[in-house]
């Protein structure tokens, strides 16, 4: 699959919620697609509305098949199929998984199929006219207030908005809690501790700096890396491929385009 033969289309700004991203990805003609997919700060629900058998998505010891839902950190994920692609992919801010999905932590390093609500809202989504309309279901079934810790909120904004810069000690001061309180609230909520947080936020942020064509050394300065060799440490632990590779991933190519702005807060 070429990633020119895809259309994708975003929601109106009418539709947008806090913490939401969606995006709708249509593919002109069918055909084989495989992608792999590059570790990033946010939890995926990939509604799968394709012709066919549909989308495969293999991790480590895993397969997964149809509609799944991947949380932080699940390790490299390949999505292959055969068919006209219409997926729906909404990302979640860990902020708003943890309120609408439960704690992010029961997701963090998975990818499972989704849950009962989504598989009823399918034949709705498939059933839509126009992208519009599948966003409009979709956001009726997100739309309802969510609860978490105002603090954790609070960390998690700042992290994004740092691009994992600052320290762990000063995030708690801001919001008043000691560092332990934070680190536990944080990691019972979203699954990770703030520290990996930052480091997700901060992978993310290279990445991205890796595919529209900055050098290694110069992505390594501008991220807040030691080095170039830190980055490469990173990126092998984040992806399993070599910052040359992750610059070349297909899957990085459209996200100026579906996720402008960066990762949900």
């Amino acid at each position: 699959m070429r990633w020119s033969d895809v259309e994708v289309t975003v929601p109106r700004p009418h539709l947008r919620l806090a913490g939401v991203r969606m995006a709708g990805f249509s593919q002109h003609a069918p055909g084989f697609w495989d992608v792999a997919m590059i570790a990033h700060p946010s939890v995926s629900l990939l509604v799968d509305l394709s012709d066919g058998a549909g989308a495969v998505y293999e991790t480590a010891g895993a397969v997964q098949r149809g509609s799944v839902a991947a949380g932080l950190l699940p390790g490299p994920v390949r999505a292959t199929g055969w068919a006209r692609v219409e997926c729906l992919q909404i990302r979640l801010s860990p902020v708003a998984a943890a309120a609408l999905l439960g704690p992010a932590a029961d997701l963090t390093g998975q990818v499972v199929p989704l849950g009962e609500v989504w598989r009823r809202a399918e034949g709705r989504l498939r059933a839509a006219g126009s992208w519009d309309e599948r966003f409009t279901v979709a956001t009726g079934l997100l739309s309802e207030r969510w609860r978490t810790d105002p603090e954790v909120a609070h960390v998690w904004a700042r992290t994004v908005a740092s691009r994992g810069r600052p320290r762990v000690d000063d995030l708690a001061g801001e919001v008043g809690w000691s560092r332990k309180r934070l680190w536990s609230r944080f990691r019972a909520q979203l699954g990770i501790t703030p520290k990996h947080a930052a480091r997700l936020v901060r992978f993310d942020h290279a990445a991205h700096l890796l595919a529209v064509g900055r050098p290694p050394a110069e992505v390594a300065a501008a991220s807040g890396y030691a080095d170039q060799s830190h980055l490469h440490r990173e990126t092998r632990e984040f992806t399993t491929l070599t910052p040359a590779a992750v610059a070349a991933a297909p899957w990085l190519a459209i996200d100026r385009t579906a996720w402008p702005g960066g990762p949900p807060r």
